[in-house]
């Protein structure tokens, strides 16, 4: 800290002062020391052995039909929605992980040393090239959002969003009406760009940004010729300061959890479903169970507490396993909202193609929601 100024009174007074918190703020360590620790102990024994905690089960049922009663109640005023690339894979964007039609699964062309390099800022730097074939298959604005998207749309418009934490870069809840401050995008965004150089850092627009990889030119700085990337987060970054600001605040209040076509692998975005209320319901909408964290293990490493769908001490967490789409539509069925989805998504989809001239729909989506087959049951707890 800089020393005062003698010759300026304020300065002076305000050194005092400072001298003054110093001295108590030492004093304090220790104490804020301790009481982190209690904290800390305090947090594990409740989520590990149920100790001291208020969890109180307000879900009549560990259903789908249960969460729909709930949403429909007074208790329930503010959902989150937590989403992965299983909502965006009925457009025709793949996920990350699966098996064979995954993103990871479909690199070789690129003839990276391992998949996940393709999204690693220190090879990035030195080897775009990769990045930027990629990012012309994916770039936004070539796929519509879908019935999921839609979805969180129609919480919106009911009052009921509080905010939707996405890991995708595809911009599609953009592109399906949510606003920016209705969006944590916690991986980043294709929505704009800037140049590398911490020296300039200019700001590209997502035209020019499209112009520049679909003429098949690595995009480079009008300025300063470095090469500019798009604003999503890559492996060795830190994540957007709105993502730490937000979830400060959103977690303390929340009245329900949509947990939505994510593995729950990659942190600190796995850790989100540990923020809320021990009391707070939540619910998956995935094709297979995750985020079931050993509860030791999630409190040792700070993940927070693992979803527990199947043991005799459940009480909150419910997993609707299968497409993210047909999860929607059945939640939306039991809320009373499905002709609504479907005709917002109809609308909405005649929009975009209306704009592009284009009438394709979705590669991997119902041809017409109304028609979809019959979803799963939420599954329970034996």
């Amino acid at each position: 800290m800089a020393e005062p100024d003698p010759s300026d009174p304020l300065e002076t007074q305000a050194g005092k002062v400072q001298e003054a918190q110093d001295t108590d703020s030492d004093a304090e360590e220790g104490a804020s020391g301790g009481e982190a620790e209690m904290d800390f102990l305090r947090n594990f024994f409740s989520q590990t052995l149920g100790l001291g905690s208020q969890k109180e089960r307000l879900l009549d049922e560990l259903t789908l039909e249960g969460v729909a009663r709930y949403l429909q109640s007074e208790r329930c005023r503010k959902v989150i929605c937590l989403v992965g690339a299983g909502i965006s894979t009925s457009a025709g964007i793949p996920d990350f992980r699966s098996p064979t039609t995954g993103l990871y699964a479909n690199l070789e062309k690129y003839h990276l040393p391992y998949p996940e390099a393709i999204f690693e800022i220190g090879y990035f730097k030195k080897h775009p090239e990769p990045f930027f074939a990629l990012a012309k298959e994916l770039y936004p604005g070539q796929f519509k959002p879908t019935i999921c998207h839609y979805f969180i749309r129609l919480l919106k418009e009911k009052g009921l969003l509080l905010r939707c934490y996405t890991q995708n870069i595809d911009t599609l809840e953009r592109v399906a009406g949510l606003e920016p401050e209705d969006l944590v995008e916690a991986h980043g965004t294709f929505y704009t760009s800037h140049c590398t150089s911490q020296l300039c850092r200019r700001e590209y627009s997502l035209g020019w940004m499209k112009e520049k990889l679909f003429s098949e030119v690595t995009p480079k700085c009008e300025k300063c010729q470095s090469v500019v990337k798009p604003d999503i987060i890559f492996f060795g970054e830190n994540l957007p300061p709105r993502f730490f600001s937000c979830l400060q605040s959103d977690f303390r209040k929340v009245d329900l959890l949509i947990i939505m076509g994510t593995s729950l692998q990659v942190q600190p975005f796995a850790s989100l479903i540990g923020k809320a209320p021990l009391s707070t319901p939540r619910l998956l909408i995935n094709k297979e169970k995750t985020g079931q964290t050993d509860p030791f293990l999630g409190m040792m490493m700070g993940l927070g507490g693992g979803m527990d769908f199947d043991s005799k001490k459940a009480y909150r967490d419910v997993a609707w396993l299968g497409d993210c789409d047909q999860g929607c539509l059945a939640l939306a069925d039991l809320l009373g909202w499905k002709k609504e989805l479907e005709d917002l998504v109809r609308k909405e989809h005649a929009h975009i193609d209306a704009q592009s001239g284009s009438s394709t729909p979705n590669p991997t989506s119902t041809a017409s929601p109304g028609k979809s087959p019959p979803p799963d049951k939420a599954e329970k707890p034996q």
